[in-house]
């Protein structure tokens, strides 16, 4: 694919902005050596402003959601696009979110442009776990963590059970849960099932990965050894 392509399928700009980025002189090597459309290095070879291209289709990255960010590119307010470079937004294909955090649940959300990935990683056959610790707004009674782990609940206007979830309990109001599904506004409702409500929810884990030491709204590349973790 000629450069002038590629960058704008980055979202670097239209083609007609690329190429004047061309003539300006923006586009280098490595070594700062101006290139022209016409060249054909490789994509590690290529700068933009100084700075490593983007990497090519098929990326993959972690975001530390912060609570109030939405996971849509249609909603108004603050959305998760947001945190990231402007020009994310723009690239083709399309950079989507994997499943969705609601407005006010915070923790690691993942994003790809990769559409057979995303399919992989929220297909129920891959029953990949979420880990989600709940700040509740009463004390637990003491029952949640066998009713969660039976299999048995059914949720509001729903025909099929949950699969078995693990609860661990942190403190009076507070609790860990591990899902290996993802239903729509799960955690939340799994509460209010049980006479409780989550004041504050955040997501550390999904699959294999954490978001470590990731601060919130700020991102990283995730690279093959991350890929791998992920459905370890």
């Amino acid at each position: 694919m000629k450069l002038v392509k590629s960058l704008a399928n980055l979202g670097y700009g239209s083609r007609r902005q690329v190429a004047l980025m061309f003539r300006e002189g923006r586009v280098t090597d490595a070594a700062g050596e101006v290139l022209y459309a016409d060249d054909t290095p490789q994509w590690h070879e290529v700068h933009v402003d100084g700075e490593p291209l983007d990497p090519p289709p098929g990326l993959l990255l972690m975001l530390h959601k912060p609570a109030g960010y939405t996971c849509s590119t249609k909603d108004r307010g603050r959305l998760v696009y947001d945190l990231l470079p402007p020009r994310f937004a723009h690239r083709s294909p399309t950079l989507s979110t994997v499943g969705r955090l609601d407005r006010e649940t915070s923790g690691l959300l993942l994003m790809t442009d990769d559409g057979q990935l995303l399919h992989r990683i929220i297909s129920p056959k891959s029953k990949l776990p979420k880990v989600y610790e709940a700040t509740l707004a009463e004390p637990l009674r003491g029952d949640e963590a066998a009713t969660f782990a039976s299999g048995t609940l059914m949720l509001d206007s729903e025909t099929t059970p949950l699969l078995p979830a693990e609860l661990e309990v942190l403190s009076p109001t507070r609790a860990r849960l591990t899902l290996h599904e993802g239903r729509y506004h799960q955690v939340r409702r799994m509460f209010a099932a049980v006479g409780n409500h989550v004041d504050a929810l955040h997501r550390s884990h999904v699959g294999g990965l954490s978001l470590g030491d990731l601060p919130e709204g700020e991102w990283r590349m995730l690279d093959e050894s991350d890929r791998t973790q992920l459905f370890a």
